[in-house]
């Protein structure tokens, strides 16, 4: 297993990945410019040249980290592959000198991110601007 912070990712591969972890179709975009945009940084989780794993970590320049798009492939999860990804995008975002690290997720996710990789609970809110 190989994991990289900032790792390079190929658009396809990681359209793929995100599509069968979060149960859409597979659509035409670019990754690395979206990335390279909007990103503090990312982490990839590859075995034998195949992407199984990735995080994004937005931020606001400054003090705030989001966690986003965390995936594994089927086949990975259950393996550990989530915690590292988690923990080596937290590490990012401290290296960063970002003093917060949010994530948004639906309640079932809530033993991973709170038990597994050590989120502390908190109100928040959503509002939907369209489907995606």
């Amino acid at each position: 297993m190989t994991y990289a912070w900032r790792g390079a990712v190929e658009d396809g591969a990681l359209e793929a990945l995100h599509a069968v972890a979060f149960g859409h179709e597979i659509r035409d975009r670019d990754w690395d410019d979206q990335l390279r945009a909007h990103s503090l940084g990312w982490v990839t989780a590859s075995r034998a040249g195949r992407l199984i794993g990735f995080v994004h970590v937005a931020w606001d320049g400054h003090a705030h980290a989001v966690l986003l798009d965390t995936a594994v492939a089927p086949d990975a999860r259950g393996a550990g592959v989530g915690e590292e990804l988690v923990r080596r995008a937290v590490e990012g975002a401290a290296a960063a000198g970002c003093a917060w690290v949010h994530v948004d997720f639906e309640a079932a996710l809530e033993p991973f991110y709170v038990t597994r990789c050590g989120f502390a609970p908190s109100a928040a809110a959503v509002r939907a601007l369209r489907d995606v």
